[in-house]
């Protein structure tokens, strides 16, 4: 099982960046296309904040569904959970995660990463 993220890591860096969060600026992420999972089986996870109750626990069945990962749109922002959360936890001073609340793709399979770009989170993403 592969966890991806439908969101270009550029809104956490920037969300991460103006809290004055402390980050490497160079991270690099792997953009796979959806062309590449169409074999594996694939289904997101929502990662709702309503339903999660800790790393420890098991993933409700509400919060994942099956999905058709060619149909499947991405996020084009970072939830406000997500942000919230980034907030509340730079206020209190401690680690915490960079992907609460951002829904996750999970993909059973394999992914060939042969000719997959390599893209930098601190670089704003062109819009096509």
């Amino acid at each position: 099982m592969i966890f991806l993220l439908p969101l270009h890591p550029y809104h956490i860096y920037e969300a991460l960046h103006s809290l004055g969060v402390s980050t490497k600026k160079d991270l690099l992420f792997y953009e796979i296309p959806t062309e590449k999972l169409m074999e594996n089986k694939n289904a997101v996870y929502f990662y709702n904040k309503e339903n999660y109750k800790g790393p420890a626990t098991d993933i409700p069945d509400e919060e994942i569904q099956i999905i058709d990962i060619i149909s499947y749109q991405k996020c084009s922002a970072l939830p406000a959970d997500t942000l919230k959360y980034f907030t509340e936890e730079q206020q209190k001073g401690v680690n915490f995660g960079m992907f609460a609340y951002i829904p996750h793709i999970l993909s059973l399979g394999n992914i060939n990463l042969r000719d997959v770009n390599k893209i930098n989170w601190s670089v704003v993403p062109v819009q096509t």
